[in-house]
């Protein structure tokens, strides 16, 4: 989980980055040139306008309708994630015996512990990292909707209370409140790194948000609340008691 979040950061960090290389001033078009015009940017953008005449011009309709698309796409990598997160709660209590069993910090004691949950791993099936590909797959969708919005004539739409091509102050904390949720659905208990993790990503998510346009905020958010709604269905409501009666029940449901 530590590295999930270490590659989410290294990801974003590198989204603010890029998007401060790319010319972002100059307009996306048909005849834009290069392959991530031609291929991420310049699609979105069309997206987003053809969208937006359906509703009546409404910009903002058409980010939602794109983030619902968009996330539509990508379900089936979500539910695997979804589904991997559920396998690293069920293994939990296991993982946790062969860390109390392995708890000397010396070297060979470490690499054995490593060696036995690599092996519980393969045995149940997990990959602990199948969770990083949505992230993966995601920063390029994020950074050519960024481009999408800034390079596409939006006129000063806006949508709600808030300007779409403009940061908001209260949009940032909506973004933070369900990133928060959606990783704590999602989060194995008793896990110290998982908990950093639902500390540190809604700050992060929520601090990136106050300098980017509310229309990529509003795209977050709106994935964010999609991602919610497909953890409850997939794990059902009581998803998080069921994962506290298994922590303290050593792996038996009550």
């Amino acid at each position: 989980m530590l590295k999930k979040f270490s590659l989410a950061a290294a990801m974003i960090g590198m989204l603010v980055l890029l998007t401060g290389c790319f010319e972002i001033e100059q307009p996306i078009t048909s005849e834009s040139e290069g392959i991530w015009n031609s291929y991420f940017v310049y699609p979105l953008s069309w997206l987003i306008i053809k969208l937006a005449e359906m509703f009546n011009g409404s910009f903002g309709w058409s980010i939602v309708a794109v983030t619902v698309i968009l996330r539509t796409v990508m379900l089936p990598l979500m539910i695997k994630q979804t589904r991997s997160a559920k396998a690293m709660q069920q293994i939990q209590p296991e993982i946790k015996k062969l860390q109390e069993k392995y708890s000397a910090k010396d070297q060979k004691t470490q690499q054995k512990l490593q060696q036995e949950m690599m092996a519980l791993w393969q045995e149940r099936g997990v990959n602990p990292l199948a969770g990083c590909l949505p992230i993966l797959v995601q920063m390029p969708i994020l950074l050519g909707l960024y481009h999408a919005i800034m390079r596409t004539d939006i006129g000063e739409g806006s949508f709600l209370w808030f300007a779409l091509d403009q940061p908001d102050y209260i949009l940032p904390f909506i973004a933070g409140v369900t990133t928060y949720i959606q990783q704590k659905m999602m989060m194995v208990q008793d896990n110290p790194q998982m908990k950093v993790l639902l500390v540190v990503m809604p700050i992060m998510i929520a601090v990136f948000a106050f300098f980017f346009p509310a229309a990529l905020t509003l795209y977050w958010v709106v994935g964010n609340i999609y991602m919610i709604a497909q953890t409850y269905f997939i794990t059902g409501p009581n998803a998080g008691n069921k994962k506290e009666v298994t922590a303290n029940s050593g792996g038996k449901k009550k």
